[in-house]
C-alpha cells in the first residue's frame, strides 16, 4: 500500500469534508450535526460504528487479525470564536469557529478510513477510528476511559494540525509534547470598609496583589529550573466603587507543567503560599485546585514508529523537530493508559496567508497538509500492525 499516493488521490474528498465541517462548527458536547455527518461517511464506507453516549463515534475496521488494535483519534468540536476571514466556506454558526483545526482532523481520519477500508486485505490488525467530542473543554477523552472499545486499543495515534510548522514538515518526538492543564480557583476574604480609612478594614485587594506576586516565587524558587512550570492568575473580580474596600476578591488561574512529579506537589505549594500570605494580611481564604488534563507524553516506541512512517511518506526532510509546547491536550488521558503518539503536522503557508496561531480568529490551514496527515495515519497503521 503506497500511503502517500493513495492519500493524494483522496485530497479533494478531504477538502470537501473539511469545508463542510468548517461551515457547520459545533461547540463541545453539541456536535450533533457533526456526528451525523461522520456516521453518513462511515455508512458509505461500510465501516461499522457505535455512537458515543452523547456525541462522537467509534468505528471498527477488522483486518486479517483481531490484534493488535490500533486506535486512531480525531477531535471534533469547535471554539467560541467569531471568524473574521471571508472564506468561501466561512462558518455559518455565528460566534463559533473551527479555529483549532478539528475540521481537518476529522477529514484526515475519514480519508485514512477510506484508504484502509479499500485495502482491507493488507491489514493484519484491527483499526479503531475514534471521533472524540469535547477536546476544547479537556474532558472528552476522559469520558473514553469507560468505553470498552476504546480501551481495547493496544496503541493510540493522533494528529494535531500545526500552523507553527511549514506544510511538509511533521514532528513526532518522544516525551512531553503538551503540558498538564490545571485550574486554581480561590477567594481572598477580608473585611470591607471605606477607602479613606483602610485601618478599619481588612483589604482583600492589597492581600490579593501580594498573593499573586508571591505565587511566582513557587516557580522561581521551589521548582527545579530544568522543569517547566507556569502559575498564572488570569481572572480577578472584586469591588464596586472607587472609595469602597470590598469584602473579598475572587481569582482564577492556570497551572502548567510537563512533569507529573512537579504536578503532584503544586496543589500543596500553591495553597501554602495563599494561606500564609492571607495570614500576614489578616485575611481568610477559600481554595480549590481543579485537575484538568495530564501532560501529553509520547511513548518512545510509538514515536520511533511514527518517525519511520514520516520518512516513508515524506522522506528524511519531512521529519522536523519542534519544541514541546505549554498548551493542553486531552489526548493525554489515553496516553496515560496505553502507549501512543501525538504528531504535529505542519500546515503553515505564508504565501497563502495561512500563518495564524491556533485559536486565532483568522486561523486557516494549508489544505495540502491533510494529504500528509492522512498518509501518516495510514503508514503508522502499516508499520505498527506488525510490531506490537
Amino acid at each position: 500500500m503506497r500511503a502517500y499516493e493513495l492519500a493524494s488521490d483522496e485530497k479533494q474528498y478531504m477538502i470537501d469534508l473539511r469545508r463542510h465541517f468548517h461551515r457547520q462548527p459545533e461547540l463541545s458536547w453539541q456536535e450533533y450535526a457533526t456526528t451525523k455527518k461522520i456516521c453518513e461517511e462511515l455508512d458509505r464506507l461500510s465501516i461499522p460504528y457505535s455512537k458515543l453516549p452523547k456525541t462522537g463515534v467509534v468505528a471498527t475496521l477488522e483486518g486479517g487479525k483481531k490484534h493488535p488494535v490500533i486506535g486512531l483519534r480525531a477531535d471534533i468540536d469547535a471554539l467560541p470564536v467569531k471568524e473574521v476571514r471571508d472564506l468561501p466556506f466561512k462558518s455559518l454558526n455565528e460566534g463559533v469557529m473551527h479555529a483549532c483545526g478539528h475540521d481537518s482532523h476529522m477529514s484526515m481520519l475519514l480519508g485514512a478510513a477510506k484508504i484502509l477500508s479499500g485495502h482491507k486485505e493488507e491489514l493484519s490488525c484491527t483499526v479503531r477510528f475514534i471521533f472524540q467530542p469535547a477536546e476544547e473543554t479537556i474532558q472528552g477523552a476522559r469520558t473514553l476511559l469507560d468505553n470498552a472499545e476504546v480501551m481495547e486499543c493496544d496503541d493510540f495515534f493522533a494528529i494535531h494540525i500545526f500552523p507553527y510548522i511549514e506544510t511538509g514538515g511533521i514532528s513526532v518526538e518522544e516525551g512531553p509534547r503538551f503540558t498538564s492543564a490545571d485550574t486554581i480557583k480561590f477567594k481572598v476574604i477580608g473585611q470591607g470598609g471605606h477607602g479613606s480609612m483602610p485601618q478599619d478594614a481588612v483589604d482583600p485587594i492589597l492581600t490579593s496583589a501580594a498573593v499573586i506576586n508571591n505565587l511566582q516565587s513557587i516557580v522561581s524558587r521551589e521548582i527545579d529550573p530544568r522543569d517547566t512550570c507556569v502559575v498564572s492568575v488570569c481572572s480577578i473580580h472584586s469591588g464596586s466603587a472607587s472609595n469602597i474596600i470590598p469584602n473579598d476578591v475572587e481569582m482564577l488561574g492556570t497551572v502548567r507543567t510537563f512533569s507529573p512529579k512537579v504536578r503532584e506537589v503544586l496543589p500543596e505549594k500553591i495553597e501554602r503560599v495563599i494561606a500564609k500570605t492571607c495570614e500576614t494580611f489578616r485575611a481568610a481564604y477559600e481554595y480549590e485546585y481543579i485537575h484538568g488534563t495530564p501532560a501529553t507524553i509520547n511513548d518512545p516506541q510509538s514515536s520511533e514508529r511514527a518517525e519511520r512512517a514520516v520518512r516513508e511518506i515524506l522522506g528524511e526532510e519531512g521529519l522536523v523537530k519542534y519544541e514541546k509546547t505549554p498548551g493542553g491536550e486531552d489526548f493525554a488521558w489515553l496516553l496515560e493508559k496505553k502507549p501512543g503518539c501525538l504528531a504535529f503536522v505542519g500546515c503553515r503557508n505564508e504565501a497563502n496567508d495561512q500563518k495564524y496561531a491556533l485559536h486565532n480568529e483568522r486561523f486557516d490551514l494549508d489544505e495540502e497538509a491533510m494529504v500528509n496527515g492522512a498518509a501518516l495515519f495510514v503508514q503508522y497503521v502499516l508499520i505498527t500492525q506488525s510490531e506490537i
